[in-house]
């Protein structure tokens, strides 16, 4: 099922819960403002609405006025019809009920919610010379810059879609990342052989506006391009590795796990590294980061060491 049918589905049930459950509205509407409020994603609030209308539609009343047994009976059959070992569904349950008794000033003993245990997973990292395989496997030099930025600076998918012609500053060799996770700005050091690159892609495909244009929006007459969709870079990103013959399961964050763990083995400190990542606490640069070599060295691209260790083979 497509992203775009599950966000149908998704507004229907919501829709309907608004219809023929008494106080689903008013509370939904509530909601809807603590999330928003605590700055939120609008994705984590259609998500979390969603599952909200679902159990409120099963019960015809809504959470708040359920019994503890009720909802943990109902959680129950969650989890035994769960078909992953993840338990996604069941989780994203239990979170929405969180932060709906969280708006609404109720501890999580309301409603007897049970804990869920972070799961403790090291992240996928490519070694160098994959990273150079993928490089060598682009068939375009949109798809060679677009790696080169997600490796060289550590984005996130939304970031490298986010990313404008003016937020290059190639005098500086400084990427502007404009509101990034958390609605805060940083800047990145660019790569010498970075900036080259995108100085031709940007004289040969000539974006407009997104360094990474999408295809041209019809309803517009076909003149104005959208942003390259999140599905589209995770494709690409894909396709790229196995083309490079990479074994290992490879997405759009691999690339931003092998940034930072590739600057640490070079010799960057954990701090400089946290800061260019963009993360609020050292101990979530820590989680994935186990050797941290205290050498301080001013910030760089690890596209840098990259061209000089392979490029030589």
């Amino acid at each position: 099922m497509t992203l775009t049918a599950n966000k149908k589905i998704g507004r229907n049930l919501v829709k309907r819960a608004k219809e023929e459950v008494p106080g689903f509205e008013a509370m939904y509407y509530r909601f809807e403002r603590s999330m928003s409020l605590l700055g939120r994603s609008k994705k984590t609030f259609e998500s979390y609405g969603r599952h909200l209308a679902v159990i409120s539609l099963h019960f015809g009343r809504t959470p708040l006025e359920l019994e503890a047994e009720e909802v943990q009976e109902y959680l129950f059959e969650l989890q035994r019809r769960a078909r992953t070992p993840s338990l996604t569904y069941f989780k994203h349950t239990v979170f929405a009920l969180r932060f709906l008794l969280k708006s609404e000033g109720l501890s999580y003993d309301y409603l007897a919610l049970p804990e869920i245990k972070k799961e403790k997973k090291l992240p996928t990292v490519l070694s160098k010379e994959e990273v150079w395989a993928m490089l060598h496997s682009c068939k375009t030099l949109k798809h060679k810059m677009l790696i080169g930025l997600l490796y060289g600076c550590g984005l996130r998918c939304l970031e490298v879609r986010n990313v404008r012609l003016r937020d290059l500053d190639f005098d500086r060799k400084r990427l502007h990342v404009v509101q990034g996770k958390g609605k805060k700005d940083r800047y990145l050091p660019l790569s010498e052989h970075l900036i080259r690159g995108l100085k031709n892609y940007i004289a040969t495909d000539h974006p407009v506006e997104w360094l990474f244009n999408g295809q041209p929006n019809d309803r517009e007459g076909g003149d104005f391009a959208t942003q390259y969709a999140g599905r589209s870079i995770q494709g690409i990103v894909k396709e790229l590795a196995k083309r490079a013959g990479i074994a290992k399961d490879v997405h759009v964050h691999t690339l931003r796990h092998t940034f930072a763990t590739h600057l640490l083995e070079d010799g960057l400190d954990i701090v400089n590294v946290k800061e260019m990542l963009g993360h609020v606490r050292i101990q979530t640069t820590m989680d994935y980061l186990h050797v941290a070599r205290s050498n301080p060295l001013r910030a760089f691209s690890p596209l840098d060491t990259l061209f000089e260790q392979c490029s030589k083979k």
